[in-house]
């Protein structure tokens, strides 16, 4: 197996924008425009430059950077396209996706646990061809499902195990899926801002989570592309990736 490119942790230094306005769970209008400000493009749009993967699962397509398995080249377990100039702590970070079949995600404060097989473990902001998880928060090879879609949890410790504490429901699962497109674009954002992490997609809040559980609460990691095993051929895209370090 070979690397797209070496790693390399380069850290960025990003002024400060401003706080993220919010209004009825939605992005408002100036957060939108203002989403670019003090931010450094993850992706050129022509090659893999700055991300590492196996190469029989990730190309450049369509401008995107592309996941794929097909019957030739199955999976026999999640593999990840790493972005080589991590570290991230705190951040906001905007991407468009789609995808054809499967589950997907962008795993960020997150760990490689393998790098031959370039499996990662962490925080997941998950997305999928289907119609139930795409937004929620998953911690790959972790705690599992940290909030539901819709909702606003705090995760703390109880007797040494997890506890996920159901704090409101900011909207139900079946009306956030309506504002996602099939085989389509979607714009996804992430923003982890000390213990607090937030999922939109097209600009309404998915998933809303306090993680005080210090022992397991990631404070930095990589950020990763997720391409799912899948019993049958799919594909997930990927563009306009932005990435704004928060202090």
């Amino acid at each position: 197996m070979r690397f797209f490119q070496p790693f390399a942790y380069v850290f960025v230094l990003a002024l400060a924008a401003g706080s993220l306005a919010l209004s009825g769970c939605k992005l408002t209008p100036r957060a939108i425009a203002d989403e670019h400000a003090n931010s450094i493009q993850l992706f050129d749009g022509k090659t893999l430059h700055g991300w590492a993967g196996l190469p029989d699962h990730w190309t450049v397509e369509d401008a995107s950077i592309t996941g794929y398995t097909t019957k030739e080249t199955p999976l026999k377990s999640n593999t990840f396209l790493v972005w080589t100039n991590g570290p991230v702590a705190n951040f906001e970070l905007s991407f468009k996706y789609r995808i054809f079949h499967g589950n997907s995600g962008v795993q960020y404060r997150s760990a490689l646990v393998d790098p031959k097989l370039m499996i990662v473990g962490g925080y997941q902001a998950d997305f999928e061809a289907g119609k139930t998880y795409s937004g929620i928060l998953y911690e790959e090879r972790g705690r599992g499902i940290l909030a539901e879609r819709g909702q606003r949890t705090r995760i703390s410790e109880e007797g040494g195990k997890t506890k996920i504490t159901l704090l409101s429901q900011v909207a139900k699962s079946e009306d956030l899926q309506g504002f996602i497109h099939d085989e389509d674009w979607n714009d996804y954002r992430i923003i982890a801002d000390g213990n607090h992490l937030m999922h939109f997609i097209n600009g309404h809040l998915t998933a809303d989570v306090i993680d005080d559980q210090p022992s397991k609460a990631a404070k930095a990691g990589i950020l990763a592309l997720q391409l799912h095993v899948w019993p049958t051929p799919m594909k997930v895209q990927f563009r306009d990736l932005w990435l704004k370090q928060l202090p």
